[in-house]
């Protein structure tokens, strides 16, 4: 893994403005109200997923496309529930994936057993730059300070590379214990004046 160097960022009223966005506005009181938003990838972060028979699948999603039905078979990342449970008790918990609604709605309704998910976003919200699909958080209608997002693929976040917490891409490697150290960090942070600024002491894998 590599280090990130840290930046110098403005704290100017157009840097925390937050503009009608991707989420709904937070209602005062909410919950989650003064939290960071933490926004989690899905394929390839908390699961790995194949149109291919795998034995020890978690769940099996029926998805149509062009009116042909397929199975497909997912695996959790190991720590995914725990994980969470964790996230969910300090942070507004967004998944946002560059996937079908057909096919990641049913699967998180299964996949969220602690209800920590208040809001799903899926590749109709990404920007199609350049062939790849973006996840720009400065739509997400929250401030840009207290944004994070955690993703296995540099394209994602290629717009705000300092706001991304990027991680290894999960496939079947059952002893992973990623969402373990991701968890830790994010409670060491959780309570930071803008995680631009300590985002960088997360190591970055190798490859990004």
């Amino acid at each position: 893994m590599k280090a990130r160097q840290a930046r110098n960022f403005p704290d100017g009223p157009l840097d925390h403005q937050t503009k009608p966005g991707l989420l709904p506005p937070m209602p005062a009181g909410d919950r989650d109200e003064g939290r960071i938003c933490l926004v989690l990838d899905l394929d390839e972060t908390l699961v790995h997923s194949s149109f291919e028979p795998v034995p020890n699948a978690d769940y099996v999603i029926p998805v149509e496309i062009e009116n042909v039905l397929y199975n497909v078979y997912v695996c959790k990342r190991p720590g995914c529930d725990d994980f969470m449970k964790r996230v969910g008790e300090k942070f507004e918990v967004v998944v946002f994936t560059a996937s079908l609604a057909k096919y990641a709605n049913p699967l998180l309704d299964q996949l969220d057993i602690h209800n920590v998910v208040r809001h799903r976003l899926f590749r109709e919200a990404c920007v199609y730059h350049h062939g790849s699909y973006v996840k720009d958080m400065t739509l997400m209608g929250r401030d840009i300070r207290k944004t994070i997002l955690v993703d296995n693929s540099p394209a994602s976040y290629q717009f705000q590379p300092e706001n991304a917490l990027p991680c290894s891409s999960f496939i079947d490697q059952m002893d992973d214990k990623e969402l373990w150290e991701i968890a830790d960090f994010l409670d060491s942070i959780a309570d930071c004046r803008d995680v631009r600024e300590d985002l960088p002491k997360w190591p970055v894998p190798e490859g990004h």
